[in-house]
């Protein structure tokens, strides 16, 4: 059984599926009928793509001999292997916990009222259409706490925006802004890496404002309000929302402080017999002490190992696949053009990642990856 149809469960469940015989079954639970390509949410806040473009069924999973339970998990029982849902329980041999996390504008005063968010369809939405209508002033991107999706969404957003902008003849009319509680962008990357996306930022005119700690919104001033006192007034805001550990992953005893579950980083294993956890519902340490980022090339990785360990293990074999820490990133930068990171997280004593440098090319890269993905999987 796996829980959650996003890109961990959906590439579990597939690669599983092609590995055993007819005589397993292989279930995926998700709250929805819809599989989204998040990344494509930024392209989408600018009217470059439709809703439909970018999200699949998951239901065409059935032909491949899946089967796809639409509910919402509830609990998940790991003592007696059953898990609870808003249709019923469901029981399991083996289990892949793969939920992600959510994000949450209600976790930060004054945030639900206010702020735009580009974590679910809807937000994205409601976020190009406020585009549409924004003649001018002060527009603010915050993150609101850590850990969060995807590191390089803020500045992507962010630069995407201004050229954007640009393209209205509105530049002039915009003052644009990123506050952080990181020191620099995508630190987990490295301070050289940091330094580097920070260039690109500021070169853009954009303004990066870091370590600070967002307290709260006033939402009628339309006021940022930071730990120390300090405050930010903004026109239009998009906010990077807290993000938290679903419910049902909080509450099974196998999860940190955080809500997060730690699992070996190489199998994915957890401490209970025959439950994995992976993606962005897990806690993996790096060796430099920071914790790996929350992003799907790191969970369709995890996949793939875990569904090569189950399918060896099913046939009473051994299997020596693992995750190795390897990630890469497509940075938009607007303009046609983008960046590409790619290395190795779990290098010692700290990541080794290089940045390639911005150019066309990249940015059709990440066009010709979106294609592939929907087109491959579903």
């Amino acid at each position: 059984m796996i829980l959650g149809g996003g890109v961990g469960g959906v590439v579990t469940a597939t690669e599983l599926k092609k590995r055993v015989n007819g005589g397993h079954r292989v279930v995926l639970v998700d709250r929805t009928t819809q599989h989204l390509f998040a990344p494509s949410l930024l392209w989408l806040m600018l009217g470059l793509r439709e809703g439909h473009e970018i999200t699949r069924d998951l239901a065409t999973l059935k032909r491949r001999g899946i089967e796809v339970v639409q509910a919402q998990v509830e609990g998940i029982d790991l003592k007696a292997q059953r898990v609870g849902t808003s249709t019923g329980e469901l029981s399991y041999d083996y289990l892949v916990i793969a939920l992600g996390a959510d994000a949450v504008l209600e976790a930060m005063p004054g945030l639900p009222e206010v702020a735009h968010s580009v974590y679910d369809l809807r937000g994205a939405e409601r976020l190009r259409d406020a585009l549409r209508g924004f003649g001018g002033g002060r527009v603010a991107v915050v993150i609101a706490s850590l850990p969060f999706k995807c590191p390089a969404a803020p500045y992507e957003a962010a630069m995407l925006m201004e050229a954007a902008f640009a393209r209205r003849g509105i530049r002039n009319q915009v003052q644009l802004n990123v506050y952080t509680p990181e020191p620099l962008p995508m630190p987990v990357a490295g301070p050289e890496m940091g330094r580097l996306v920070k260039e690109l930022v500021e070169s853009r005119g954009i303004g990066f404002h870091p370590q600070l700690k967002l307290a709260g919104v006033d939402p009628e001033r339309k006021i940022l309000r930071f730990d120390g006192g300090r405050e930010e007034r903004f026109d239009l805001l998009l906010a990077i929302p807290p993000h938290r550990p679903p419910r049902a992953v909080r509450e099974t005893g196998i999860t940190n402080e955080a809500g997060w579950i730690p699992v070996n980083k190489g199998s994915m294993e957890t401490p209970v017999e025959n439950v994995y956890a992976l993606g962005d519902v897990t806690a993996i340490k790096l060796p430099n002490g920071l914790m790996l980022p929350k992003a799907g090339v790191f969970a369709h990785a995890q996949a793939k190992a875990v569904a090569e360990r189950l399918a060896a293990r099913l046939r009473r074999a051994t299997s020596g696949a693992r995750f190795t820490g390897d990630g890469y990133c497509f940075l938009e930068l607007g303009h046609g053009k983008a960046a590409f990171a790619k290395g190795d997280f779990y290098a010692e004593p700290d990541p080794v990642i290089r940045l390639r440098k911005p150019a066309r090319f990249w940015h059709w890269g990440k066009i010709y990856f979106e294609k592939w993905w929907l087109r491959h999987w579903f």
